[in-house]
């Protein structure tokens, strides 16, 4: 679907599929805490991955790009702060509605704090300064659902962004995924000891976000990108140094720093290259292929560690696959790439 809904966005604009996408993913949880049998659990199952893929990340990249231009980078990062935010908090307030009310009260309370808080700030946004697309227009370039997006499936600059980001996406969701048991079963860390380390991992990540933010405002996003995938590559080898703890430690920073910035400037390059006006089908694609590799290398690092009785394998060709996405993207260009699409127009807001 996000093939789709990258098309809806370039077509459309993002607010209305952020709208859509907030009604079915709240609505799905209330569906989901009043299901009976199996067939309906699996219908708003499906509703709730729908709408996190039209009113999640997706819109939200596409309007920041549209908004901001000197300060993107910047903006992203504040953005993303959100999903850490989020991702401490929402756990935390679900468990205790779940031990006070139950889990289908728990999620039913979710689905109506989603729509009830999402929807109206959703409903608030403006698409783009008002001059931007008159702007864009005058300076010769096509309204926003009428850019090509040919021109870039046949530049190699696409498939080689879309292999670097599935390959340390895949290396980032495999060691993500397995970490708390590489801890708990390879190296016989307590529940606490384990959870110390990653919630260090988790608490470096939000400050990776604004750093990555920063940089990519001011170094070439491409350089920036690298440094990401290769901080990723570097870190997972910290974990297979046996018995040491400082190492564990170093592992928990360097590979914060990586997740940290790890998704947010996966758009902010395609934007760069291709240019906002066919950043909504180029993420969906991308989003998609990605979403696949994060989906894909955790059940591969199962599979791994029963047949080894060990992660030592695994965890090798996690970097292996993090080694081949920054080479991937070391060999990108820097810049936009001439007569791809439409460049991002530069808009009367300037945030410095």
């Amino acid at each position: 679907f996000g093939f789709v809904a990258g098309w809806i966005v370039d077509r459309f604009g993002p607010r209305r599929l952020m709208m859509a996408g907030i009604v079915m993913a709240g609505g799905a949880l209330i569906g989901l805490g009043a299901s009976t049998a199996v067939w309906t659990f699996y219908v708003f199952y499906f509703f709730n991955a729908l709408g996190y893929v039209c009113g999640g990340p997706l819109p939200n990249q596409v309007l920041l790009s549209q908004w901001f231009d000197r300060a993107r980078g910047k903006a992203m990062g504040i953005a993303y702060l959100g999903i850490g935010i989020g991702g401490a908090l929402v756990p935390r307030l679900a468990n205790r509605l779940t031990e006070q009310f139950g889990w289908r009260a728990s999620l039913q309370a979710l689905g109506i704090l989603i729509v009830l808080i999402a929807f109206p700030l959703a409903y608030l946004v403006r698409e783009r300064p008002v001059d931007a697309q008159a702007d864009l227009v005058a300076r010769g370039g096509p309204p926003r659902d009428r850019a090509s997006l040919r021109p870039i499936l046949t530049s190699p600059a696409f498939y080689l962004l879309a292999l670097g980001s599935m390959c340390s996406i895949a290396a980032v969701g495999g060691t993500n995924q397995h970490l708390k048991l590489f801890l708990s079963l390879d190296r016989q860390y307590s529940q606490r000891d384990a959870a110390a380390i990653i919630s260090l991992v988790l608490t470096v990540s939000i400050a990776g976000r604004m750093l990555m933010g920063w940089l990519a405002d001011r170094a070439p996003r491409k350089y920036v990108m690298l440094l990401i995938y290769l901080l990723v590559a570097a870190s997972i080898p910290l974990l297979l140094v046996s018995g040491s703890r400082p190492a564990m430690y170093m592992f928990a920073v360097v590979f914060g720093l990586g997740l940290g910035g790890e998704y947010m400037i996966i758009p902010l390059m395609a934007g760069e290259l291709f240019g906002i006006e066919v950043l909504g089908r180029v993420m969906g694609i991308v989003l998609t292929a990605d979403g696949v590799a994060e989906a894909t290398a955790p059940f591969l690092v199962s599979v791994l560690r029963d047949r080894n009785g060990t992660y030592d394998v695994a965890f090798f060709a996690l970097v292996g696959a993090a080694v081949v996405g920054a080479a991937a993207i070391a060999v990108l260009p820097r810049h936009q790439l001439p007569g791809r699409a439409v460049p991002a127009p530069m808009l009367p807001i300037k945030v410095r």
